[in-house]
C-alpha cells in the first residue's frame, strides 16, 4: 500500500498493524482464506474513504468495520443458498485441494477444522456474534450493534453458537476420551498411510462402509477385515490430510474439511479399545443431518 502523502503513509502503516488480527477474524468467520483478504482489503478501501479524522481507536473501529463486511459477505451466501460444503476433492494424487498445500493445513491446524466446519453451520449472526465475544473477547457492548441486536439478544446470540459448537455427547466423559484416544490414533495412522499402526488399532473384524461419491472408481463401498479396511484407509491417506477428530452424532468421530469446507465425515464405533468399524458419509443430503461438534471446548 502507498499512501499519498505523510499521513496516508502513517494510516497504511497503521493498517498493515492490525492486517494480520483482522485477517484471522475474517478468516474464521468466513471459513476460507481468499474470501478473508477480500474482506480485509475492502476494510482497507473504507478506512481509505473515510480517512482517520475522528477515529479515537483504530484497531476498535476497524474490528467492526471487518466484522459487518464479513456479515454481509455471510448473509449474501445464505440468500445466494450456497452450500456449506466445498466441491469434492480431487482423486488422491491428483493436484488441487485433494492435497492440502503446507499453508492451508497450518492454517486449518491453527483454526481448528472442526471448529471451522461447524462454524459454517451456524446463522450468520450466530456465527459474528460467536467469533467476535468467545474467540477473540470482544465484549457484548460492541457485539450487539455489529450484529443489530440488543445487548440480550446478542447474547443469546453467542449461548446459541455455543452450544452449537460444542454439541451434545451421547457418552459418559471416561468413555468420551478413551474413545477419542483410539479415533486419534486411527487418525494419525491414516494421515501417515502406516499400515502397520492401522492394523494396530483396527479390531480383527472391522467393517468400513462409504458413500460411493468419494471413493476412487473401482474401489468397494464395503470393506471387511483389519487388512483391507487398513489399505482401503491407506489410498485415501491425502484426504485424512484434512481430517479432525470431532464430535459426530454425539460420539467421537472424524470431520473431513479441505480448506476448512466440509468434504465428508466418518462416524466412528469403537469397541475394546480399538476402531470396530467406520462409515463415511458423504452424501451432501445425509451430511445435513449430521451433527458436528467441536470436542474439548
Amino acid at each position: 500500500m502507498h499512501g499519498d502523502g505523510g499521513g496516508g503513509e502513517e494510516l497504511a502503516l497503521r493498517f498493515e498493524e492490525q492486517r494480520g488480527r483482522l485477517r484471522a477474524v475474517a478468516y474464521r468467520m468466513l471459513g476460507s482464506p481468499e474470501e478473508a483478504e477480500d474482506a480485509v482489503q475492502e476494510t482497507w478501501l473504507r478506512l481509505g474513504r473515510s480517512g482517520a479524522e475522528g477515529i479515537g481507536n483504530l484497531a476498535g473501529w476497524l474490528t467492526t468495520v471487518v466484522s459487518r463486511v464479513c456479515l454481509d459477505m455471510l448473509r449474501a451466501r445464505a440468500s445466494r443458498r450456497e452450500e456449506p460444503y466445498g466441491p469434492w476433492a480431487p482423486e488422491p494424487g491428483g493436484p488441487g485441494e485433494g492435497n492440502v498445500p503446507e499453508e492451508r493445513a497450518v492454517l486449518a491446524e491453527s483454526v481448528g477444522l472442526a471448529l471451522l466446519v461447524v462454524l459454517g453451520r451456524l446463522t450468520p449472526a450466530e456465527r459474528v456474534a460467536f467469533v467476535l465475544h468467545d474467540l477473540f473477547a470482544l465484549p457484548f457492548e460492541e457485539v450487539a450493534p455489529i450484529v443489530d441486536r440488543s445487548l440480550p439478544a446478542a447474547k443469546k446470540l453467542a449461548s446459541r453458537a455455543r452450544h452449537k459448537v460444542r454439541g451434545t455427547s451421547a457418552l459418559p466423559g471416561e468413555t468420551l476420551e478413551g474413545h477419542r484416544r483410539v479415533v486419534e490414533a486411527f487418525l494419525a495412522a491414516a494421515r501417515g498411510g502406516d499400515t502397520a499402526a492401522l492394523l494396530a488399532v483396527l479390531a480383527p473384524d472391522v467393517v468400513r462402509h462409504a458413500d460411493p461419491a468419494v471413493l476412487p472408481p473401482g474401489m468397494p463401498v464395503e470393506l471387511r477385515g483389519a487388512r483391507a479396511v487398513a489399505e482401503g484407509t491407506v489410498l485415501l491417506r491425502e484426504r485424512a490430510r484434512s481430517g479432525a477428530v470431532a464430535l459426530v452424532d454425539g460420539a467421537v468421530g472424524i470431520v473431513v474439511a479441505p480448506g476448512g469446507r466440509l468434504l465428508c465425515v466418518l462416524r466412528v464405533t469403537v469397541a475394546g479399545e480399538r476402531v470396530a468399524g467406520y462409515e463415511v458419509v458423504a452424501d451432501r443430503g445425509r451430511l445435513r443431518g449430521v451433527e458436528v461438534g467441536v470436542l474439548g471446548v
